[in-house]
């Protein structure tokens, strides 16, 4: 595994977001992120300690790029999976072995924080928390696939057009999670939790036929129950 220096870290992160920037890209949100399931355990510090490489991970230079003839690192070689991750990723000038380390982490933080709660790392790969997880599964780690395929079934918290009816499954055990189906007139279908959840409950929504939008708050993200 190829481990970049803290400078590389830094250029990298310049790099993309400055490509990012000049063609007028989405602005960071800066709102509040979800709260991860409540009960989950502390985070890792070493997720913590590579938050550039992670905003990184998921950003595709928009400026000039090397080709994929020259994605060859400066000792050593790649697999042919680690070019397929790199292929369009790596801004000219730039070392693709740093950009190759935001996969690795990206799969690191997957395969530690599913060690500890699945759901908390299935809803991480949903809410983006984990940024760069779907390119880095498939083509990185593709033992953590059934994390992956998880979470594709899943979607975050907020507001939802033309949901699918079922039964879901929020992954959050957080007593202030609330819930609500509208049809297309507004008229209000459903709604939840009936009664108030105490710590550690399961809260489960379920989406009826013909729902226009499914709100929720504080629920983190859902997946099929």
């Amino acid at each position: 595994m190829y481990r970049r220096s803290a400078a590389a870290a830094v250029l990298l992160t310049a790099a993309l977001t400055l490509t990012a920037c000049s063609s007028g890209g989405d602005k960071a949100d800066s709102g509040a992120k979800p709260k991860p399931p409540a009960s989950s355990a502390a985070p890792d510090p070493a997720d913590a300690a590579q938050p550039s490489a992670a905003a990184a991970a998921d950003v595709k230079p928009t400026g000039p790029v090397l080709p994929d003839a020259k994605l060859t690192p400066k000792t050593g070689s790649f697999t042919a999976q680690e070019k397929k991750y790199l292929s369009g990723r790596v801004p000219e000038k730039m070392d693709p072995a740093a950009v190759l380390q935001t996969g690795q982490d990206a799969c690191q933080r997957v395969a530690r924080t599913a060690k500890r709660d699945k759901d908390a790392a299935t809803g991480a790969v949903i809410t983006g928390e984990i940024a760069g997880a779907k390119d880095a599964i498939n083509l990185l780690c593709p033992e953590q696939k059934p994390i992956l395929a998880a979470a594709e079934k899943g979607f975050a918290e907020g507001p939802r057009t033309s949901p699918a009816a079922g039964s879901y499954r929020a992954l959050t055990q957080a007593t202030n999670c609330t819930w609500e189906a509208k049809g297309k007139d507004g008229s209000v279908l459903a709604s939840g939790p009936e009664t108030p959840p105490k710590a550690g409950d399961k809260i489960t929504a379920a989406i009826p036929a013909g729902t226009a939008e499914f709100n929720s708050s504080g629920c983190y993200a859902w997946i099929p129950a």
